[in-house]
């Protein structure tokens, strides 16, 4: 227990700065965005004396400094800052957005895992046989197509040929559990690369767990080959497996925002999207911290649950 609190504390410490890294960064490149918003919101053709009203008004005559020095008190306090375009605050565009990409988020990883670690286990337990050459087949095939490509092979054949399900979510709302058929292809896109991956990992972690001297000692020792497979050789599997997780998070924030795009979905990546088109710089910079802030959160969740299954790993890492 005494080596556990300082590698916790030297991991929360980590976090700590990461954390303000992506503060830091995260308002660098906002810094760097093309154009100037005060022109953007001075309307069609502004003369100078409106570009340099708006742009006192919105303080961007301050030292960025200065402007940075206020933007992260006002994080520390909760305050998001106010959206530039309507003047509404940062925090109720999340709350805005939030629901639509919690919901395709959640259902993604509720599936991910029964079917990501199925497939390892099958194709581990038919190592070299038929079964274990379609899965790996599979699952690399499937994961050298971009998400991009995919959702648009997918809504071709299954919206716009076969006509089984709806394109987008235009004309659907915001309440897409509602309308569950609108949800089936963004849902199979952001699986099919994250499948691909925590299959093959565990696949590898399976095979090497199911060769290793206490695997066979069980089996010595009258051990059914179901609880060999399933209380001795799976939790080692998993333990790398959930730092894979924890990156598929991450890669989930980057992926809903295509998705959401591609399939008109009223969510964070929507947000950003048009915020983004927009120079709305405060919300951009919101949702970059907010996403930020959750993958450094996931990667210590993955780490504390790594060093429980896998001390060693732990100490390693």
């Amino acid at each position: 227990m005494s080596g556990t609190v300082p590698w916790a504390a030297r991991r929360l410490l980590l976090g700590a700065g990461q954390t303000a890294a992506v503060v830091l960064l995260v308002f660098v490149l906002t810094e760097a965005l093309p154009g100037d918003a005060a022109v953007a919101l001075a309307g069609d053709q502004p003369d100078p004396e409106r570009i340099a009203a708006v742009r006192t008004a919105m303080e961007l005559d301050r030292p960025a400094h200065e402007r940075f020095a206020l933007w992260a008190a006002g994080l520390l306090h909760g305050d998001l800052g106010t959206s530039l375009v309507s003047g509404r605050p940062v925090t109720a565009y999340l709350a805005d957005g939030f629901g639509p990409t919690l919901l395709l988020a959640g259902l993604t990883l509720v599936l991910l895992v029964p079917a990501g670690v199925g497939l390892g286990v099958l194709a581990a337990r038919h190592e070299g046989r038929l079964a274990d050459r379609v899965v790996s087949s599979l699952t690399l095939g499937v994961y050298a197509v971009p998400e991009f490509a995919f959702g648009v092979l997918l809504t071709t054949v299954f919206a716009l040929r076969l006509g089984w399900l709806p394109p987008t979510a235009v004309g659907h709302g915001t309440d897409l559990l509602a309308h569950p058929a609108v949800l089936v292809l963004p849902v199979v896109v952001l699986l099919s690369r994250p499948v691909c991956s925590l299959a093959r990992l565990v696949r590898a972690g399976m095979i090497e767990a199911l060769a290793s001297p206490y695997a066979a000692h069980a089996r010595r020792c009258g051990v059914p080959g179901v609880r060999v497979r399933y209380a001795h050789a799976l939790p080692g599997a998993v333990a790398p497996a959930a730092q894979q997780l924890a990156r598929t998070v991450d890669w989930l924030l980057g992926g809903v925002v295509v998705v959401e795009a591609l399939f008109v979905i009223p969510g964070l990546g929507t947000v950003l999207i048009d915020a983004v088109a927009e120079r709305d710089v405060p919300v951009v910079q919101g949702l970059a911290v907010v996403f930020g802030i959750t993958t450094v959160v996931l990667n210590l969740g993955a780490d504390l649950v790594t060093r429980r299954f896998a001390p060693r790993a732990g100490v390693a890492a």
